[in-house]
């Protein structure tokens, strides 16, 4: 029997892990990636903004170096900073060739786009090549957006992607968008040393997220010195010679010598041929996709961003595993499909942020009764013996069932601790097997115990 061939359009992190899985299942895998093996998103962005602020932590750990009892200084080398962001992207990018090709994977770097339903054309720097395929995977991703009024240079006024590292620091950047990336932002250059000014649109940074961690998060912009404009929106953006200004709708004016666009993303489904296809967008650009992140056409699947789901690498990767299962008929069975309510996120700053789940205020607008607890990092001994007590743990759960809904986590390694928070959820577990877990004592992650009692 032929192997089923699958032609995967985009080498992110849904399409890597659609053809690892997909492989190691049988299929014929062919995967065309005009940019960068592992994504542009994952690799231009993600990667080099947490490396960035990973160097911003290490900094921010010097200033509380006296309360550890400790003397201690450090200065900013932005040559190495961007050697090191170079040198992670470079051996992520080569350790996925390896393991893809080692499983059989072809590669083809160039562009791609639909002949018809089942014929992909490869552009390559060898000509054309048609890829004849029983099962589609269109996994390419989203670009920055840039509203009309932003004149973007790539030298004062910049998108997220040209700020992975930036061309130099900031004197002082103005932060346009206040959700994940535009927090992440106003945190990196903030521990890098530039002074920041963050128009927040609206009365609360990171907007969908729970009131009491945007205020957490607020509080320590503030002591760190961040310009919070809360209801500033942009609507024009000017530069001359080093100063930008950007004007508000409300008429305040913000100059510094840098603007950073953080509002939103747009699908790549431009010049894909996707008509040809036959398939269906969404009135935002986005593939329409089902349950299993099937298009309207029955073999040509969507993920990642482009199938605008939750724009997270780690959902990116999962609809990949779960769209190769499917395909090879893993699926014929009933099973769990993707759950996105259930999708763990973090936000990378200082502290971090984390959630899982139900949120606090979208259950009471739902109506359903929960039960809230709410524990301090103040009332742990580690965080006491690590110097940073900041922040809180806060559960949501069932009180009839004691199952846990959801929860939220402010403070330090937020983005770790909240795994343990996922797992209850997606799994429907209690409050008491949380307690029951015998947790290492002294660790953050006490805290979850705390919560759940």
């Amino acid at each position: 029997m032929q192997a089923k061939r699958l032609v995967i359009i985009g080498a992110g992190p849904g399409g890597n892990t659609c053809a690892t899985v997909a492989a190691s299942l049988g299929a014929e895998v062919t995967m065309v990636e005009r940019d960068v093996i592992g994504g542009a998103a994952h690799l231009w962005d993600c990667i080099p903004s947490k490396t960035l602020i990973a160097t911003g932590a290490e900094l921010a750990e010097l200033t509380r170096a006296p309360v550890m009892g400790l003397q201690a200084q450090g200065s900013l080398d932005i040559e190495a900073l961007h050697r090191r962001v170079q040198d992670i992207k470079a051996h992520l990018h080569d350790q996925l060739c390896t393991q893809l090709t080692s499983q059989g994977v072809r590669l083809i770097t160039g562009t791609a786009r639909f002949k018809d339903a089942h014929t992909v054309v490869a552009d390559t720097d060898a000509g054309l090549e048609e890829l004849e395929a029983d099962v589609v995977l269109i996994s390419t991703g989203s670009r920055p957006r840039v509203p009309t009024f932003a004149p973007v240079d790539g030298e004062r006024v910049l998108t997220t992607r040209d700020s992975y590292p930036p061309p130099e620091i900031p004197d002082h950047a103005i932060i346009i968008g206040s959700g994940v990336t535009g927090v992440e932002f106003t945190h990196m250059f903030a521990s890098l040393g530039s002074r920041v000014t963050l128009l927040v649109s609206r009365q609360q940074v990171l907007p969908i997220k729970d009131a009491e961690v945007a205020a957490v998060l607020e509080e320590a912009f503030l002591e760190r010195g961040v310009d919070l404009w809360k209801g500033a929106r942009a609507n024009a953006i000017t530069r001359d010679g080093d100063t930008v200004r950007v004007g508000c709708e409300d008429g305040r004016l913000a100059e510094g010598s840098h603007a950073v666009l953080a509002v939103g993303s747009i699908p790549n489904t431009e010049g894909l041929g996707l008509e040809e296809a036959g398939v269906e967008l969404d009135a935002n650009g986005y593939v329409r996709v089902n349950h299993n992140c099937l298009s309207n056409v029955g073999h040509i699947y969507a993920a990642g961003d482009v199938s605008g789901k939750l724009p997270l690498s780690s959902v990116a990767a999962m609809q990949g595993r779960k769209i190769a299962e499917h395909f090879m008929g893993l699926h014929n069975r009933p099973h769990r499909h993707l759950d996105y309510d259930k999708a763990a996120s973090a936000v990378f700053t200082e502290p971090e942020i984390a959630d899982v789940g139900l949120a606090e205020a979208e259950a009471f607008a739902c109506g359903f009764k929960i039960r809230v607890t709410k524990v301090p990092f103040s009332a742990n001994a580690k965080a006491l013996i690590k110097g940073d007590p900041r922040g809180f743990v806060k559960l949501i759960s069932d009180p009839a069932r004691g199952v846990v809904l959801g929860g939220s986590i402010v403070g330090r390694n937020a983005a770790e601790l909240i795994g343990i928070v996922a797992v209850a959820v997606a799994n429907g577990l209690r409050d008491a097997d949380v307690i029951d877990a015998l947790l290492v004592h002294p660790t953050l992650s006490e805290s979850l115990a705390d919560a759940a009692s």
